[in-house]
């Protein structure tokens, strides 16, 4: 009985760990792409460019842009996070939990630690 017992576990635990890696995201994660309305002080530059700067931040990136541009974000798994195009000027997109993130902009590509 306490064989099967631990079956059950084991089994259990396979299936709350499938259920975790496969689930979305939760509803109030991730926003959408924002327009900033204050700088950030703590937001550190991890690509800068002529046409364009992304920087990290506390549970956030930002990114400057002198022209609309189509971004990316991903999980360092590969799990897409943030398909969308952004407008010209400053805008912030707030992550779901602390980690590395792939972000993709036009031709560039970085990882970036929130």
């Amino acid at each position: 009985m306490a064989i099967f017992k631990d079956m059950r576990l084991i089994g259990f635990a396979a299936l709350l760990s499938a259920a975790i890696i496969a689930s979305p995201l939760p509803a109030n994660a991730a926003k959408g792409w924002e327009p900033v309305k204050t700088e950030r002080a703590d937001a550190k530059s991890v690509v800068r460019e002529s046409e364009l700067e992304i920087k990290a931040a506390n549970g956030m990136i930002q990114v400057n842009t002198n022209h609309p541009v189509q971004i990316k974000i991903f999980t360092i798994l590969g799990r897409l996070i943030s398909s969308d195009t952004i407008p010209a000027g400053k805008s912030q997109f707030v992550l779901p939990v602390h980690g590395v993130y792939i972000v993709k902009v036009g031709d560039i590509t970085c990882k970036v630690a929130v």
